[in-house]
């Protein structure tokens, strides 16, 4: 990220007065914390100075950007990482954690374009909402392929069919769908359900290697 700041490629400097408020002395205009967040965001590099005292407040100012990011749902810092953060202070590495979280987010900045191509490389356009539309409608048809499929069984007694609870196998209940005279062999019945089942084999392998 190409950073952006200030004449002579020096810092553009924010002045904090005492009521809060916040002055960019580049544009001679009062900012937000929101403002300091994108400028933050478009690689522009700033400091904030108290106005009266003239202290360096930059790292505080940062630091209540990302209070107000993370209250706002923004979460990028896990609890266990605060806990683990906080009980590092008055520890006798304390002095080594901020070169550490340092030199990791650098090496995290760096890569960061090369994971982000991964990651759209990895996911768009991998399972459009087309497909998942279009996947949608085969998988209902197949559904209904597979109760219809089923349906011999489940049919009610009004039309001669056999109630899966009845009790009996599954060639049973053909049997006893055939006496009732629908005309249908229990060896034509299991025939016909063979080959549907393997019609809808070869619909599921069409669908996963279209996937």
């Amino acid at each position: 990220m190409a950073k952006a700041s200030g004449s002579d490629n020096q810092p553009i400097t924010i002045k904090k007065y005492a009521n809060r408020r916040l002055y960019n002395t580049a544009t001679s205009s009062y900012v937000t914390l929101d403002n300091l967040s994108q400028m933050v965001k478009d690689g522009i590099d700033f400091v904030v100075y108290d106005a009266k005292s003239g202290e360096d407040i930059t790292r505080s100012v940062l630091t209540h950007i990302i209070v107000d990011e993370e209250s706002k749902g923004q979460h990028l810092l896990p609890i266990s990482f605060l806990r683990h953060l906080i009980s590092f202070y008055g520890d006798s590495l304390q002095a080594l954690v901020p070169s550490y979280l340092e030199t990791s987010m650098h090496s995290f900045a760096r890569n960061q374009e090369q994971m982000r191509n991964y990651m759209q490389d990895a996911f768009d356009g991998l399972m459009p909402f087309g497909q998942f539309e279009e996947m949608g409608k085969q998988n209902m048809a197949m559904f209904e392929q597979a109760v219809k499929m089923f349906s011999p069984f489940y049919a009610g007694n009004e039309n001669g069919a056999v109630r899966p609870n009845g009790g009996g196998s599954a060639a049973a209940n053909v049997s006893g769908a055939n006496a009732a005279g629908t005309g249908i062999t229990p060896e034509q019945q299991l025939e016909e359900l063979r080959t549907k089942f393997t019609e809808l084999k070869k619909q599921l392998d069409k669908i996963t290697d279209d996937g």
